[in-house]
């Protein structure tokens, strides 16, 4: 018998428009988050300045919607972040500090061009095992 999948929302992350995408798939007890960024709920600002203050704002995101899914940033097993400026990679890792404690996430830290604005300096995806880690802030 198939496992059944569930989309999951919270109303503190925007939803995309009907037919895009999904922010947050739970297949399971594993939970897929999209690909954020620092969007705000209108759809068009970028918060945040600089690549700290967005990646703050994106795993913000991701514990809102992993916490919607039954978990805690203490799940999350594997992030993607793609910076578009790979020397900003301190400031992230300084953020995602703010965000895990203990046995952090597996992480791959990719350089790109560009993302979706030009404002946009970091995107970053979550996968994680619902009730596999602890508690976390």
């Amino acid at each position: 018998m198939p496992t059944p999948r569930r989309r999951v929302s919270s109303p503190h992350v925007a939803e995309p428009p009907p037919g895009r995408w999904s922010n947050c798939i739970v297949v399971g007890e594993v939970c897929y988050v999209s690909g954020m960024t620092s969007r705000a709920n209108d759809g068009k600002t970028i918060l945040g300045a600089n690549a700290y203050e967005q990646a703050k704002v994106i795993f913000s995101k991701i514990k809102h919607l992993v916490e919607a899914a039954g978990g805690s940033m203490g799940d999350v097993t594997k992030v993607v972040i793609y910076c578009t400026n790979i020397r900003d990679n301190t400031e992230v890792w300084r953020a995602r500090q703010e965000f895990f404690t203990g046995d952090y996430p597996v992480s791959t830290l990719i350089g790109v061009k560009e993302l979706g604005t030009p404002d946009t300096l970091v995107e970053i995806e979550a996968v994680a095992h619902i009730g596999s880690g602890a508690a976390q802030s």
